[in-house]
């Protein structure tokens, strides 16, 4: 490389010594910081109120259980005051109906954290089956993304003595079968990827020691990770390894006589296989076989056939100027699309027919939705049951910002669809009054940005209205309709305004839209920001001196780089677990994982447009800025808690007046328990109402 080219030497750090997470002399700091945001926010006016009502909503027996079907069963995580940790329970999909379940607790991780001295957190199960006896139990301390891994006899309720256990590390493990599994870890120097994730999979046998397993397959260092991947389904048994090369594109390998064998596909389009079929989402443009495939398109292909090498597709889905796929799930016979159009969500079924001279042709079916809100699907159906009676069953969880979560068990069917409503969450909040608009802002480029206005029951007319701007733009991350039990009680019934801004970065309007805000465009996310606070003072709902901004991880980047770049916008930052310092995120935790979203810093041309939206090396003296708090986890293994904890600190050392709050656990989510998540929200809320508040 040309040393006229090299990145400039960054001037010396004063901060670093913050990057060291558990060191004495930062944790003093953070304590110091603490107490005096609990000082200053705990003292302002309806503090105590608000921890509490968040509480409430948060330990609320009437909450919907998220549940996973598993064999004969629904498992669940459930967490409230009792159990802050948490019990890992199940219940049949009959005793589920009920309105008050009769649940089997499986697991208590409180009583099991009081008996190990651990404070664990679940980190989830993978589960065995068809007889769904074994299961692998990964569990965290404090929140972290690292966890261990400890094997669980689900019929005993117990961990197996001797069985398998994989020490502390961001592990990846799949079940080949009862005595086998595939791992992938910390297995001592050059075992894991620079990014933190495992580089080396091992097939590691019941009774062997760990380190002895044969490696089964290897990715390279400057992967993101490596993982294996086994699939079961009767007469379609397959297993394979997946390199993820960046964080948006992979290579597959099958398993064929005991060897790998790498899968032709394009590198950033996501392969996975439906018994005979093969799906195909794509992230950009394809040409092969003649045809011309749009990205973001979903294609379906015959999988034996896919693999000799033909290239036939029948296309599922392929995007348009407002239409985007978000997701999709599959019964035995159906597959069934969640579509975005306009940031709302429409539900499509795909199934296999015989038309009049007996040819199969997929046909397709719109399925009612309701405007302005989100439907997400899951699939119950189990391939591993020969007869399995909920084959063609799917969950529907419709949402929206003022209405009430309905989860719904549908059967989708030729002959009429069958939809059974089977939980419903109360109203935590009163919003009769309240409406909901959607507008679009012109951001700099002139492109349309579109974002959603909460309005309360009686707003001011004076323009005053105190505004919650909320983004993230980021990782293709669609922001959709959510109900608002926590500000609905803590910030609409108040007279505050809520707006959700869905900028270029997320996937709103599918890869196109994420892919327009990535790298050397980057900036765009925060043009398109800008310009939603900029409309909302045009449109008269609100002020500059009212209105917030709040963001977490990449979307406290957004508010983080906004804040610097257009601070006469806004009164008041609420910064949650960001990233910050992009000079060296890439060289913390995670970091290296994201450079195909911002780039490189290393590489001079690259660094040449991170500096200009870095908000810790754009930080200067003597400007005006608005207030702002800063929040993170001491236990973020994910985003680098010295991201901000420099930041404030360079602040303090500038003459700003930054609040700081960092909790001791609850990894990149910020919390661990329900009490600590009222905690956090309430000091946020707190500082919040504070600054905007009309005086």
């Amino acid at each position: 490389m040309n040393p006229d080219l090299q990145p400039p030497t960054p001037p010396d750090d004063p901060f670093r010594w913050l990057e060291e997470v558990q060191g004495e002399r930062a944790l003093a700091w953070v304590r110091e910081r603490n107490a005096i945001a609990e000082r200053e926010l705990q003292a302002v006016s309806g503090h105590a109120e608000r921890e509490r009502a968040i509480l409430e909503v948060l330990d609320s027996q009437a909450r919907i259980p998220a549940v996973q079907r598993v064999g004969p069963w629904l498992y669940n995580l459930w967490q409230d005051a009792a159990n802050p940790r948490g019990l890992w329970r199940r219940a049949t999909l009959a005793e589920f109906r009920k309105p008050a379940p009769a649940w089997e607790t499986v697991l208590d991780l409180d009583a099991l954290g009081r008996a190990e001295g651990e404070n664990w957190t679940w980190g989830g199960a993978t589960l065995l089956g068809p007889a769904y006896r074994h299961a692998l139990l990964s569990l965290s301390r404090g929140g972290a993304d690292a966890h261990v891994v400890r094997e669980f006899d689900l019929v005993d309720k117990r961990f197996v003595a001797n069985g398998f256990f994989v020490p502390e590390a961001k592990s990846s493990v799949e079940w080949i079968d009862a005595d086998h599994l595939f791992v992938g870890s910390d297995f001592g120097p050059g075992s894991l990827t620079d990014s933190g994730y495992p580089r080396v999979i091992r097939r590691w046998r019941r009774g062997q020691p760990l380190a002895q397993a044969p490696v089964a397959f290897e990715g390279e260092a400057g992967d993101v990770a490596a993982n294996a991947f086994v699939d079961r389904t009767p007469g379609f048994e397959r297993s394979g390894f997946v390199r993820a090369t960046s964080f948006y594109e992979s290579r597959l390998w099958l398993l064929q006589d005991g060897k790998p064998v790498e899968v032709d596909k394009p590198l950033d389009a996501t392969l996975s296989f439906w018994g005979a079929h093969l799906l195909l989402q794509l992230r950009s443009d394809w040409a092969v076989a003649g045809r011309h495939w749009r990205g973001g398109s979903l294609l379906l292909s015959d999988a034996a056939a896919y693999l000799r090498g033909q290239r036939e597709f029948t296309a599922l889905f392929e995007p348009a100027a407002t239409r985007s796929l978000e997701r999709f799930a599959t019964t035995r016979t159906q597959i069934v699309l969640e579509v975005l159009d306009t940031v709302s969500s429409r539900l499509e079924a795909w199934r296999l027919e015989s038309g009049a001279q007996g040819e199969a042709r997929w046909l397709r079916r719109e399925l009612p939705a309701p405007p302005m809100a989100s439907t997400s699907i899951a699939a119950l159906h189990d391939p591993l049951l020969p007869d399995d009676p909920l084959a063609e069953q799917l969950w529907l969880r419709t949402s929206s910002f003022l209405t009430p979560d309905a989860l719904q068990l549908a059967r989708i069917d030729r002959d009429g669809d069958r939809i059974e409503s089977v939980k419903a969450l109360p109203a935590f909040f009163d919003a009769a009054g309240m409406r909901v608009e959607q507008h679009f802002a012109r951001s700099a480029d002139g492109t349309r940005v579109p974002y959603f206005v909460v309005w309360p029951k009686t707003p001011r007319r004076d323009g005053r209205n105190p505004t919650l701007l909320y983004g993230y733009g980021g990782f293709e991350v669609s922001l959709t309709p959510a109900y608002l039990a926590i500000a609905g009680r803590t910030w609409l019934e108040q007279g505050g305004v809520y707006v959700l801004a869905n900028v270029r970065g997320g996937g709103e309007f599918g890869p196109a839209w994420h892919q327009a805000a990535i790298l050397a465009h980057k900036q765009r996310s925060y043009d398109d920001f800008a310009a939603v606070a900029e409309d909302l003072v045009a449109r008269g709902i609100t002020q500059a001196r009212h209105l917030g901004i709040q963001g977490g991880s990449n979307g406290g980047l957004l508010v983080g780089a906004v804040m610097l770049q257009r601070p006469e916008l806004f009164g008041a930052v609420v910064c949650q677990v960001p990233l910050l310092d992009m000079r060296r995120y890439h060289r913390l935790l995670a970091g290296a994982s994201w450079m195909a979203e911002y780039g490189n810093p290393d590489d001079p041309a690259q660094w040449a447009w991170i500096a200009r939206y870095s908000p810790y090396q754009n930080l200067k003296p003597g400007k005006r800025l608005p207030a702002v708090l800063f929040t993170t986890s001491t236990r973020d293994d994910r985003v680098h808690p010295g991201h901000a904890r420099k930041m404030a600190a360079r602040m303090l050392a500038l003459g700003y007046h930054p609040l700081y709050w960092e909790n001791v656990e609850g990894g990149h989510g910020g919390a661990a328990d329900n009490a600590q998540r009222a905690r956090m929200r309430a000091l946020e809320l707190s500082f919040l109402w504070r600054e905007l508040a009309p005086r």
